[in-house]
């Protein structure tokens, strides 16, 4: 079953650390995407751009409305995420909790439907 691996953390956080924290936590994501794929189980991941750069799209009236960034009120931001096939659910769970931002923000874990 395929489940994917939201990572959730404070951009300002990770902006405001040393040059060496930086590579370090760094080194952390690249072993994490390293044991995924050597493992079998990833698919596909990616750092995503900042939020500044986030658009948000809704259909009003049969119009599309474009604004400039998430508006949800909360401290992490989407940060980047992981497509794993897991075994079980369990399996995917002890991939989240391997994955690096789980030590600093929020991982989430969602089944995708497959159909």
């Amino acid at each position: 079953m395929k489940y994917v691996i939201l990572i959730y953390g404070a951009e300002a956080e990770w902006a405001g650390q040393s040059p060496d924290d930086m590579a370090k936590g760094m080194e952390a994501y690249f072993a994490y995407s390293d044991a995924l794929a050597k493992s079998g189980k990833a698919i596909t991941g990616q750092e995503l751009a900042p939020v500044a750069t986030a658009k948000t799209v809704r259909v009003r009236g049969g119009a599309p409305v474009v604004a400039d960034g998430p508006f949800a009120e909360t401290k992490e931001q989407l940060g980047g995420f992981y497509l794993i096939e897991a075994e079980d659910e369990a399996d995917a769970l002890a991939w989240a909790a391997r994955c690096p931002g789980a030590q600093h923000g929020t991982i989430e874990l969602r089944p995708c439907i497959e159909h």
